[in-house]
């Protein structure tokens, strides 16, 4: 170990003895009253030492202030080098810093809040890749080789029957084609109940909504957006997004939220428009007070 490395780890004796210069500085930045007692000093290098006083500023228990003074080699006045708030081994401290990213959680989101979407986000897919295997989500994904089979074997089927087979077992035959394409239903929706339902969902999420108003985009050109089947898809869908406030239900196209996949700049604020200031008319001020005025105070 060297000589001077030595020398850096014991108090200079005039710098240690400078407390109450160090007290002075600190009660200088600190509010009355909130510095406390001396509690230790270090020493941080050749004749460079740092006092720590108590510090009784409410909600910064277990911090101290941390005064640093010097001199320069062979003199004798002790001169002031940095003054600030340090914690200290027992400090209250706030908790460790996490991304919003990891904060966020289903339904916090509210008007105007924008949700912008990272580029490898295993949520979204490009929308063409020119692979041979169709998106999950795509029309093309729901016939698969053999569904294409059993309809071109049912098709050669009916094209072979003779008439009177046909003229015996068409409600069964009408019955299994209906079952095959997902129309086997006794009844269906009316174009009333299509148009209140409409309504319905066109009130809760909207785009008179609040949360529609302030998005920066509809839900038309959303990656989140899940088609409708039938005459609905034209104007709803389904939100897929778990962070949106409408995951889950059904949306109006014109509907939107701070978390459209394409969100990821955020709007400036509004500029202010400069005052107005009339330039051009004039002021009338008095210079003597009127007869009614003096009449009033005598």
């Amino acid at each position: 170990m060297s000589a001077a490395t030595t020398r850096s780890r014991t108090p200079d004796r005039l710098c240690a003895e400078a407390v109450d210069l160090a007290r002075t500085a600190a009660e200088e930045i600190a509010a009355p009253g909130v510095v406390g007692e001396h509690v230790s000093l270090t020493a941080e290098g050749d004749r460079v030492v740092t006092h720590f006083f108590e510090c009784k500023e409410p909600g910064y228990r277990g911090w101290r202030w941390a005064v640093t003074v010097t001199r320069a080699s062979r003199a004798k006045l002790v001169t002031l080098d940095e003054t600030v708030l340090l914690p200290g081994p027992d400090a209250l401290l706030a908790p460790e810093w996490v991304p919003w990213s990891e904060r966020l959680r289903p339904g916090d989101m509210g008007p105007g809040d924008l949700l912008p979407t990272e580029a490898d986000d295993p949520r979204l897919e490009p929308g063409y890749t020119g692979e041979d295997v169709p998106p999950p989500n795509s029309v093309l994904s729901e016939t698969s080789p053999d569904l294409v089979e059993r309809i071109d074997a049912e098709d050669a089927e009916l094209t072979d029957r003779v008439p009177a087979d046909a003229a015996v077992n068409g409600r069964a035959e009408i019955a299994a084609v209906a079952e095959e394409l997902g129309m086997r239903r006794a009844r269906v929706l009316s174009r009333y109940g299509l148009r209140t339902a409409a309504d319905r969902w066109d009130e809760s999420f909207g785009e008179r909504t609040p949360m529609a108003q302030a998005a920066p985009a509809t839900c038309l050109t959303c990656a989140f957006l899940v088609p409708l089947a039938g005459s609905l898809r034209q104007a709803f869908g389904v939100c897929a997004n778990e962070f949106a406030p409408a995951d889950g239900r059904v949306v109006s196209l014109s509907y939107g939220c701070g978390g459209h996949s394409e969100a990821a700049v955020m709007p400036k604020p509004p500029k202010r428009p400069e005052p107005v200031l009339d330039s051009m008319g004039t002021d009338a001020f008095p210079l003597h007070p009127s007869s009614d005025d003096d009449l009033g105070h005598s």
